[in-house]
């Protein structure tokens, strides 16, 4: 039987290089998880990096080179790449085209799969233009499209599962259930005017100096910290080498404790939970605006510097219509976060602008809500370029 005369049993292949530890694959698995649960499609998830993604779905770990969770068939991409039937349609994730010997497969297809690249998320203005552009391959009569995420009504929206904003409202209602889903994670009981904050983020010198003055202050702070890269960060300023999850730590008024790595669901529990959320990357970016709290952002670096054009171009877009003393303290504590400017001497001026930040924020999370989300983008991508 040829590839004209087959029929794939899957609607969405989506094709993942693992480059950023739990970025990409973060983003990607959360998508194949939206179109299976939510427009009850059929989705294969191509993963290169196995180590990456059992830490997101631990039944990996026990896994050989296929795995069904979560309504999605998940394939480890290794060379050679096996002879498969091309979805009816492909998402390539930012820009990772899928094995050659697939490529070939879908231009032997009839009809051709649909052939969208995802790329990474910016508020850069040119992304609006891009959005939804076309590319013919040069030799394989196939197209591709690009699907650009994005803040606007011109691009393609952001990840959200159906009744994810009612279910956060749901927990930020229940005290009980918030005191319950810490006390499972080791965390005891708080005082009313400690301020909790999640902290996830890549490697940041400047941390031992923030958490001196959060030490040092009268407010209690309560520092939640999953296991990951600024975890050492953490340690320098208690004099630890390491430390295990479930593990308090504490100086002054500051209160540190290490969190296990969490699944999906728990981290958005964590961001809701919290009154301030460092993020990083794509994925935890995303979910601190649907968490609708304050939060900082600790972009990817690239080269050339080019993080910070993309870093400004979304302060634009979220600073709008915040009043000028709090725009102005966030705009320099998040720079300084990203490597322009004292951290510490950046944090009172932030520390008392963030009660008009959380009104503002849930403001922006709201407008955001009302727009399409990126799956049912996708899945309108794929319908309207069938021939």
């Amino acid at each position: 039987m040829s590839l004209s005369d087959a029929s794939s049993a899957f609607d969405w292949d989506i094709f993942c290089r693992v480059v950023d530890n739990f970025g990409d694959i973060g983003v990607c698995w959360r998508l194949a998880r939206c179109l299976a649960r939510d427009h009850g499609c059929a989705v294969r998830l191509w993963v290169d990096d196995w180590a990456s993604f059992a830490r997101l779905c631990p039944a990996a770990g026990e896994a050989g080179d296929v795995l069904r969770a979560q309504g999605v068939e998940v394939r480890r991409w290794s060379e050679p790449f096996p002879d498969v039937v091309p979805a009816r349609a492909v998402v390539e994730a930012f820009a990772c085209e899928p094995p050659p010997s697939y490529v070939e497969a879908m231009a032997a297809c009839t009809p051709r799969p649909q052939w969208i690249n995802l790329e990474y998320l910016s508020a850069e203005d040119w992304v609006e233009d891009c959005h939804g552009l076309s590319s013919p391959h040069p030799r394989l009569g196939l197209t591709k499209r690009f699907c650009f995420p994005g803040f606007t009504p011109r691009t393609g929206g952001l990840l959200r599962e159906k009744g994810l904003i009612a279910e956060r409202e749901r927990f930020r209602a229940d005290a009980a259930m918030r005191r319950d889903w810490l006390a499972g994670l080791g965390i005891p009981a708080v005082p009313d005017d400690t301020r909790l904050v999640s902290l996830f983020a890549y490697e940041q010198p400047q941390l031992p100096e923030l958490l001196r003055v959060w030490a040092a202050a009268p407010r209690p702070t309560l520092l939640l910290v999953p296991e990951g890269r600024v975890l050492g960060d953490v340690l320098r300023f208690f004099g630890r080498d390491e430390a295990k999850a479930g593990e308090i730590l504490a100086a002054g008024g500051l209160t540190a404790a290490v969190l296990p790595f969490l699944d999906a669901a728990d981290y958005d529990r964590l961001l809701w939970a919290c009154a301030l959320n460092f993020v990083r990357g794509e994925d935890s970016f995303v979910r601190a605006q649907w968490a609708a709290q304050p939060f900082v952002w600790h972009i990817y670096e690239q080269d050339e510097a080019v993080h910070h054009d993309k870093l400004e171009a979304f302060l634009a877009r979220y600073l709008a219509g915040l009043d000028a003393p709090a725009a102005d303290a966030t705009r320099a504590f998040w720079q300084a976060w990203n490597g322009e400017g004292s951290v510490a001497a950046a944090w009172p001026a932030f520390a008392a602008a963030l009660p008009r930040l959380v009104p503002h924020t849930r403001r922006w999370s709201d407008g955001l809500a009302e727009r399409p989300d990126l799956a049912s983008t996708l899945v309108l991508f794929s319908e309207l370029t069938v021939k």
